[in-house]
């Protein structure tokens, strides 16, 4: 762009006046504008679950500002959808330094960053033609997508390269490999379903108005307030149903245990109780021995217990296997699983004899002081409504499954499940309204890897089953994939590198080229983003995407928008930038016409993006769930009025009112809360657990165990018992807390100079460690762990716990060939590659670290 557009444009800003409103439950907008400039709606599309409209104002193509929803009314139930900072950056970030101005070459190594601007008939002919070779020599399973999140639209997204994968190449070789679970709630995935039911998840928890019922929340590594930022969001629902519950004059109290003294807390807790990353599961147990050793469980919960669940005493178990022998895997008796029961367990009697979990006990462990924990205890045990809700934080340390299931038995051993005003610890289900997409189309290749385990199948795909990584889809437990992976395809994300674990080995394995001497690497990697983010860097083509601004598309509220239900028809009147962009569905055509693939299957008979939208809009148009919306004819007229969005009717189900009473069976293998997961006793008999290279043995951390337990694991705050760990207790003596940052979403927004000046990326430490290390707030220093090592500036706070350092996530990974050292504050520099044991999940908030003065 050139500088006199801007001149010009700023100049133009200044002179426009705009007066504009939006009504509720579908009103329509009003806009007074110069004539000159021209209004368009859009939406903020990152990974953060709210996806909120925004108001694009433009000249001649340019976009001159940026605003939020402001609607004339501004009350709860239809108060203003209002985006938090990173959208109203929008109009930075669309025309930031690193924006990819034409299809990208890679001339010199992998991650060097050195290009050939190409045209996109030779991107499309090289890549094409690429697909074909590979799929030929070696399989559709060679061609592997890997997970994405950088935005949400509902047509053009990264669904239109998976789709494009399908129909690429041979019309025998149909299909890609692809992945399930994902980055954020891997562990909770499997544990929610071990302990619930396999219908939830681990998001299907009572929504947060259900507060207004509730004497007590009880939350761990709860953080609304900083990563569903959202003006429809769930911090502004929790706002205002804790501001209704405590203005009533009724009994509430609220406990928040986070390593950090969050946003979420500044002054709206009753108590912060802070504990070690990865405790969680010990003050939990620690919190069960009370209300078990106090008499109070055989008091008050012991015939909710008996009648809901399976699994608390040995007695439990052996009438489930009685009525259901099957359940017993094969090389285990009833008797062996019947010992293994959660009253002994935190009891220390039976099999776990003199091992009880009692406050002391746990304070030596999590930090929290004894007196706290039974504290905690007392507030939950005397509540009639506890609400109970566990972030996505703990599930994901290396015993984030463990600690999980561990959380989760408060609310069982609490009685009240199903009762208004309860929740099961899950996180909160959304209300939403929905938008039809496009689909990736029917995919030939059932097998499916998690996506923690892509890297392993660049390198030995060939040799991994569901024995030996949970690979989905094939024939049997001990079937293997037929091909490592061959080509690795990224649209509008940043995972392939920057957001994965170990930056450093991932980007060494992303250099290599086919095989070489160092081991195998992919023949092709594909990257369609707008701006040259740190995995666009590793790629061999970089195709550049159409940005939010310049789209049309659907857009509707994600998934944490609480209790609103919104839709944002997008439009545009940018241009596109450079004259170079295409969407993803036309990059996708692209690939699949020069490829010989088959073009009928991907377009289904749709001439153009214009075509589809029409089709999809009509889908959603006729959607019963968005009635309420009235929503217009055609898709034009729905563009032209931008937003629409209605506000839940009511607050939905209680969670587990449904078994409470009603009496519906969960869907687990006995019908009931298993508080002993038969599921993963089955699993337990059939998997190869994992091997630690650098212990050469399994730890307990990486054992299946049905029952939920505090596991002292690798790199945590306790050694493991193996002489690795106690070598990384004494070399690296501080644990790391990850968080989300205001700033970014993941790695989203990081481009954006506004935002890196607004919210600084730091390491904050308490005032006792900077003391011990000698280092003073403002300090840069190193940040090293067995994997690698940062540079970043301190700031000392109390807001965190001592003996940790908090880094946020997602900061671009910034470290030349062949450098340890980390200049961008990725926190991926220093994570590990080490799987969770039952869902193959990611465990990058585990890390022990050291810290210098630079």
């Amino acid at each position: 762009m050139q500088r006199r557009d801007f001149l010009k444009l700023s100049a133009a800003a200044g002179a426009v006046s705009c007066i504009s409103a939006c009504g509720g439950k579908g009103a329509g907008q009003a806009a007074t504008v110069a004539a000159e400039e021209k209004l368009n709606w859009t939406a903020c599309l990152v990974n953060c679950g709210s996806n909120c409209p925004l108001k694009v104002y433009s000249v001649d193509g340019i976009c001159t500002r940026v605003e939020t929803d402001w609607a004339e009314t501004d009350e709860y139930g239809n108060h203003q959808v209002r985006a938090c900072l990173r959208g109203r950056s929008l109009r930075q970030r669309n025309y930031a330094p690193d924006r990819i101005k034409s299809p990208l070459k890679r001339v010199g190594e992998r991650g060097a960053n050195q290009w050939q601007e190409i045209s996109w008939e030779q991107a499309f002919n090289e890549i094409g033609a690429k697909v074909r070779q590979l799929k030929t020599d070696f399989g559709a399973e060679s061609i592997y997508h890997h997970y994405v999140s950088g935005a949400y639209y509902g047509f053009a997204s990264g669904n239109a390269i998976r789709r494009a994968l399908v129909n690429a190449g041979p019309a025998d070789k149909k299909g890609f490999l692809n992945y399930y679970s994902n980055y954020s709630w891997a562990a909770l995935n499997v544990a929610a379903p071990a302990t619930f039911g396999a219908e939830t998840g681990g998001t299907k928890g009572s929504r947060l108005s259900h507060l207004r019922d509730s004497d007590f929340f009880l939350g761990f590594g709860f953080n609304p307030f900083e990563i569903r930022m959202s003006g429809s969001g769930e911090q502004y629902d929790f706002l205002n149903a804790v501001k209704d519950r405590r203005d009533s004059g009724k009994q509430f109290s609220m406990v928040l245990v986070d390593p950090r003294y969050t946003d979420s807390m500044l002054g709206k807790e009753d108590k912060w109780v802070p504990v070690r990353p990865g405790t969680d599961a010990a003050m939990a147990a620690a919190m069960a021995y009370e209300m078990i050793a106090s008499g109070w469980v055989e008091q008050h919960s012991r015939g909710f217990i008996d009648q809901f669940t399976v699994g608390y005493d040995a007695a439990s178990i052996r009438v489930a296997l009685a009525a259901k022998p099957e359940l017993i895997p094969a090389g285990m008796t009833a008797e062996q699983m019947a010992a293994d029961n959660y009253h002994d367990y935190i009891m220390g009697l039976g099999k776990y004899q003199g091992q009880a979990k009692t406050p002391e006990w746990a304070e030596a462990i999590c930090g929290a002081p004894a007196a706290e924990i039974r504290d905690v205890a007392k507030r939950l045990m005397a509540s009639s409504n506890p609400y109970i809700s566990i972030g996505a934080g703990p599930n994901r340390q290396a015993n984030g499954e463990q600690n999980m299931r561990s959380m989760y038995m408060l609310s069982v051993l609490a009685g009240k499940l199903g009762q208004p005003g309860t929740n099961n610890g899950e996180l909160p289900s959304n209300y939403g309204l929905p938008v039809a997409g496009l689909g990736i189309g029917d995919n030939p290749v059932q097998a499916t890897i998690c996506f923690f385990d892509w890297l392993e199948a660049v390198e030995r795909g060939d040799q991994m089953s569901y024995r030996s990584h949970a690979v989905k889809g094939l024939a049997d437990v001990d079937a293997k994939l037929p091909s490592k992976i061959k080509a690795v395809f990224c649209s509008a994300g940043n995972a392939i590198l920057n957001q994965h674990a170990d930056a450093n080995y991932t980007r060494d394995v992303l250099k290599r080229v086919g095989d070489t001497p160092e081991g195998h690497g992919p023949e092709l990697i594909v990257v369609t983003d707008c701006w040259m983010t740190s995995s666009a860097m590793m790629a061999d083509y970089v195709l550049p995407d159409s940005t939010w601004l310049e789209s049309n598309d659907l857009a509707n509220d994600s998934y944490a928008s609480g209790e609103t239900g919104y839709i944002t028809f997008m439009s545009t009147d940018l241009k596109p930038f450079f004259n170079a962009t295409k969407n993803m569905y036309e990059i996708g055509l692209g690939i699949v016409e020069a490829s010989g693939g088959d073009v009928a299957a991907y377009t289904e008979g749709h001439k153009d993006s214009a075509a589809w939208l029409d089709h999809l809009y009509a889908q959603t148009r006729d959607n019963k769930a968005n009635a309420a919306l009235k929503l217009p004819a055609t898709y034009a007229e729905a563009q032209a009025q931008g937003f629409f969005r209605s506000h839940a009717p009511d607050r939905g189900p209680v969670c587990l009112s449904g078994l409470v009473n009603e009496g519906k069976a969960l869907k687990t293998p006995t019908g009931k809360i298993e508080i002993y997961a038969f599921n993963w006793a089955k699993d337990a008999s059939i998997r190869e657990l994992f091997k630690d290279q650098e212990r050469g043995v399994v730890t307990a951390v990486d054992t299946i165990d049905p029952l939920p337990k505090y596991v002292p694991h690798w790199e945590g705050f306790q050694s493991d018992g193996t002489a690795t760990g106690d070598a990384e207790v004494a070399q690296f003596p501080l644990q790391v807390v990850g968080y989300h940052t205001k700033g970014r979403v993941h790695s989203s927004y990081h481009n954006v100079k506004w935002l890196r000046d607004a919210v600084e990326d730091c390491a904050w430490i308490h005032p006792m460690d900077a003391d011990k290390y000698q280092v003073a707030d403002g300090d840069t220093i190193t940040v090293t762990s067995k994997r690698g090592e940062m540079l970043i500036r301190a700031r000392v706070t109390p807001r965190v716990v001592p003996g940790c350092v908090a880094l946020a996530q997602g900061a671009w990974y910034k470290a030349t060939a062949g450098e340890q050292q980390d200049t961008g504050g990725c926190t991926n520099t220093l994570t590990k590659y080490h799987p969770g044991p039952v869902g193959r999940g990611n465990t990058q908030h585990t890390i022990r670290v050291k810290i210098a003065k630079a």
